[in-house]
């Protein structure tokens, strides 16, 4: 059974979601301890995060971050807030997706399964010698979410990982916006495209810490290619 937590203020708004999510198996817990919200996640060990933007002492930016620093369960943000930099915003501290109240349940829950068999189910990354992508010299854990070029290595989200390896698996050819999205979420009708380009935009900035700046070409109305330069056992 999967456990999820809603960490929302709004008792009404949080009392619905567990009533629903309950009856589809699933184990909820309600955060209660809003200025201690880390150590309630580290105590609680969910599967998923359903999360609020507006919430008591910090944001739901905040508490993104502090979770993020131990680990990459699934976040789902859950918000009134409708304009396009707070949805920008929730993925850059590390949330897979995002959803505007009012919100319908049944979408809600299927963002909730689309989310676990991603982490956890049929379509989670394999756990084999396939675990590790290489291309000219860029490696990628799938296992660690672990990305490394000559020697440095940064760490990634789930969704940062998925799309390095889409892109990773066919470097140097362009992978279409639609096969991104799929491997990103498997119903992509409730996906805010504009979420892709956050995410392939998070791990631009991860390459070029890398030393691997542009290494991600947007080719106009078809989709992204991976471009490297070759390794410097191979030149």
């Amino acid at each position: 059974m999967y456990r999820i937590m809603i960490i929302e203020d709004d008792d009404k708004i949080a009392s619905i979601l567990q009533q629903y999510i309950e009856r589809y198996g699933y184990e909820v817990v309600r955060a209660t301890r809003f200025r201690e919200l880390k150590q309630e996640f580290a105590d609680t060990k969910p599967d998923l995060v359903l999360l609020d933007i507006n919430l008591p002492h910090f944001d739901g930016f905040y508490w993104c971050r502090q979770i993020r620093t131990v680990s990459n369960v699934p976040i789902i943000f859950l918000s009134a807030r409708v304009g396009d930099m707070d949805q920008v915003m929730a993925i850059e501290n590390g949330g897979d997706d995002y959803m505007t109240k009012p919100f319908h349940l049944d979408v809600v829950m299927a963002k909730i399964k689309s989310a676990l068999r991603r982490a956890y189910g049929e379509y989670a990354a394999p756990t084999s010698s396939t675990d590790e992508l290489m291309a000219n010299g860029l490696t990628l854990d799938r296992a660690r979410n672990i990305v490394e070029w000559n020697g440095i290595q940064a760490d990634l989200s789930r969704n940062e990982c998925l799309l390095l390896g889409s892109l990773l698996a066919k470097a140097g050819r362009i992978v279409s916006r639609d096969d991104l999205l799929e491997a990103l979420w498997d119903n992509v009708h409730f996906v805010d495209d504009n979420t892709l380009n956050v995410n392939v935009t998070r791990v631009r900035k991860k390459l070029e810490e890398l030393g691997l700046p542009k290494a991600i070409e947007t080719v106009r109305g078809q989709g992204y290619r991976l471009n490297l330069p070759l390794a410097d056992a191979d030149r």
